[in-house]
């Protein structure tokens, strides 16, 4: 019985490894091909044993503004998300403890914003921004994405509020403590693996996104993946080494910021936790 057991312990595992394998093989030849030439991405039949070059890279950072579009990733990715995150906590804390009439409305209506396709209304947001001359602007860039990402931290962040027995609020507030005090010294330490996972889910939206960098952007604001598009082509056709290269710097900050948050990611997809009365 226990030799079954175990049998169909190491068959689970095997399947999982050979899953895990599928899916990270496309990533797993995008890293190599960083490492090859042009002709050894396009060899047929496909090289597995080669040897790496560094030179894509060393083209890769000599191209000009590079690291200025990677820059520009990083801080509209960080600052809109962060700025959701702070919005979406303190709705959240309103909706979980207040619970305003409608409650439930509302936050169909919040989520249903992230189910309208951003086609729809790239035509009427670019209207928007040039009457307003947010166009190619830090702040106008870092305001859409934020408004993209504040309805999906609502619905994680109120999970985890919920989640918090309400004796909390009422101890503090009979000792004498603010409001504020409950917010950011009773409730947010425990929906800190919350705020990671809304934060990390966002940033990988955000990170991605290219349809609104492409029309609201600019010079000033390019991305990487606006950069994507425009570097591609070179000498009248793709310039792999280019795009393997760029790709797997391009994947590296997600990749490390899930591997070092991977406990909370996988608290967050439970959209909340129940914890104890006081």
């Amino acid at each position: 019985m226990n030799r079954a057991r175990g049998w169909r312990k190491t068959a689970y595992h095997v399947l999982l490894w050979v899953i895990a394998l599928i899916f990270f093989a496309p990533i797993l030849w995008i890293i190599m091909g960083a490492f090859k030439t042009t002709d050894g991405i396009l060899a047929v039949p496909p090289q597995f044993v080669f040897v790496p070059t560094l030179d894509n890279f060393v083209d890769l950072f000599n191209r000009p503004n590079v690291l200025r579009y990677l820059g520009n990733s990083i801080l509209m990715s960080s600052a809109s998300v962060g700025i959701a995150i702070v919005v979406a906590f303190l709705a959240a804390y309103a909706f979980s403890r207040f619970k305003p009439r409608g409650t439930s409305f509302l936050m169909f209506m919040l989520l249903s914003i992230r189910m309208v396709p951003a086609v729809a209304v790239v035509i009427p947001v670019s209207l928007m921004y040039s009457a307003l001359q947010w166009k190619d602007t830090y702040f106008g860039m870092i305001m859409i994405y934020a408004m993209f990402s504040i309805p999906f931290s609502v619905w994680i962040l109120k999970g985890f509020v919920d989640g918090v027995s309400q004796r909390y609020d009422e101890t503090a507030l009979i000792n004498g403590g603010s409001r504020w005090h409950i917010i950011f010294r009773v409730i947010l330490p425990q929906v800190a693996p919350g705020l990671v996972a809304a934060f990390i889910f966002n940033l990988i939206f955000v990170w991605n996104e290219f349809l609104f960098s492409l029309i609201l952007g600019g010079r000033d604001t390019t991305s990487i993946p606006v950069s994507f598009s425009t570097d591609l082509y070179s000498d009248g056709g793709v310039d792999w080494t280019f795009t393997a290269s760029m790709a797997t710097v391009y994947m590296i900050p997600p990749i490390l910021s899930i591997l070092f948050f991977q406990k909370y990611l996988l608290v967050g997809m439970t959209f909340g936790t129940v914890r104890g009365e006081v």
